[in-house]
């Protein structure tokens, strides 16, 4: 294979699996299962909820597939995800906070559950789902604030909490999550249409599994704040109510054979992994012996950064033909420093120093919602000139790292991989090709 850009190469992959998982077409093709699961039920309304950064395109997807049955639907997305021409017209759509939730998530989650709270047993409710719901779907336990809950989050996430762990503790302070609104909905049947953004796609775990049977306890959160030693650090009424919940003086989230889960249908319709299988297809069509590597991938964005890069070059040593390896899920970041980044840049800075000065390896890593981190950027592209690159200008890529602060450290060098809000979300992406 003749040296070529590279980067113009993985943009071309990664895009490829990105319209695999366009959450509009993927709604769409489940018109006839909504038509049959309606009817079977003899029911005679639709109501339609959503959460999540692709709320508004899987809003669409719905209206233009099941119009007529429609009667009213709200949904709640991130700012700036609701462009044309996907902003739906007969469902109302709410912009709200994310990581972070805000008022706004507030205001539409309270309108969600007047909705869902005049259902009956004739209702249908289709309920979809992406990730970035849990921050938007927000209704804190009676007595706890949207301050502490705001608060609760960042603590979570500056220490590196998995997204498991830090929806084990979300799902027990709040009103909607761990299957709590299908017991508002009940006795209403509901179809949650789930676009995965969790590792091994876990309804439990995706959007705080608010339709789905939780398979974590209030004693299980008190952990995951003692793991993290956010015992002292945490509000004080959430610790009262893990505590109560703890001791049995709560209800727990409703588990697996409650009575109203009887007539609810999960479905998974998008994943990472299904990304992946259409990034390796292109892969090969592009003429790379492509492989995926996993689609599971977790652990510090750092060290997953030095493991691909021994991985590129121990196939670069091999000599074989061009290879493009595939890998994709969620890393972490522990925040130590006061810097400006995200998971993707970190893992791609630490990559990019692992590879210095070795040509024909090029790597892209972002997210599929087209945001890394509390950042404008999708996440970085680097090669074996990144580093060199950076030192001629400035930056001291080690103490970039340390400082958390890949963002500017890739701004600097023009080294940004920006696209805007994408539509969809199944976590991060990673496109390797070594020639």
């Amino acid at each position: 294979m003749l040296h070529i850009d590279h980067k113009t190469t993985v943009k071309e992959i990664f895009c490829s699996a990105l319209r695999a998982v366009d959450p509009y077409e993927l709604i769409k093709s489940y018109r006839d299962y909504i038509f049959s699961f309606y009817h079977s039920y003899n029911s005679k309304r639709l109501l339609v909820v959503g959460f999540g950064k692709s709320a508004c395109q899987m809003a669409k997807g719905i209206e233009d597939t099941v119009w007529d049955l429609i009667e009213s639907g709200i949904v709640i997305t991130k700012y700036g995800h609701c462009l044309s021409p996907y902003k739906p017209e007969k469902i109302q759509f709410y912009e709200a906070g994310h990581p972070v939730p805000d008022e706004n998530g507030l205001k539409g989650t309270k309108e969600i559950i007047r909705l869902l709270k005049d259902s009956d047993e004739n209702t249908l409710v289709v309920c979809l789902i992406s990730g970035g719901g849990s921050a938007l779907l927000i209704s804190p336990y009676k007595g706890i604030t949207l301050e502490e809950k705001q608060k609760i989050t960042d603590l979570l996430l500056r220490a590196g909490a998995s997204i498991v762990e830090i929806n084990t503790v979300r799902k027990h302070i709040s009103r909607v999550k761990g299957g709590r609104l299908a017991e508002l909905a009940y006795p209403a049947k509901i179809v949650s249409l789930i676009l995965s953004d969790v590792i091994g796609n876990r309804m439990d775990v995706i959007a705080s599994g608010p339709t789905s049977p939780d398979t974590t306890t209030f004693a299980d959160a008190l952990k995951v704040l003692e793991k993290y030693s956010l015992l002292y650090k945490s509000p004080q009424t959430v610790l009262e109510i893990l505590n109560k919940g703890a001791n049995g003086l709560i209800p727990e989230t409703p588990k697996e054979g409650d009575k109203i889960f009887e007539k609810v249908d999960n479905i998974i319709i998008g994943s990472n992994k299904k990304a992946l299988e259409a990034a390796k297809s292109i892969a090969e069509k592009l003429g790379f012996y492509a492989e995926i590597l996993s689609s599971e991938i977790s652990d510090e964005a750092r060290d997953i950064g030095k493991w691909l890069a021994k991985k590129a070059i121990e196939a670069k040593g091999k000599g074989q033909r061009a290879r493009c390896l595939i890998s994709g899920g969620e890393t972490t970041v522990t925040v130590k420093g006061n810097g400006l980044g995200g998971r993707n840049m970190e893992l791609a800075l630490s990559f990019a120093m692992e590879i210095e000065g070795i040509d024909g390896i090029t790597l892209l890593s972002a997210g599929t919602d087209g945001t890394d981190g509390p950042t404008d950027a999708a996440g970085s592209i680097v090669d074996g000139e990144t580093i060199k690159k950076a030192k001629a200008v400035g930056p001291d890529p080690e103490e970039y790292l340390e400082n958390n602060d890949s963002y500017n450290f890739f701004k600097k060098i023009d080294g940004l991989f920006v696209t805007g809000p994408t539509g969809t979300n199944v976590m991060d992406i990673q496109i390797l090709i070594i020639e």
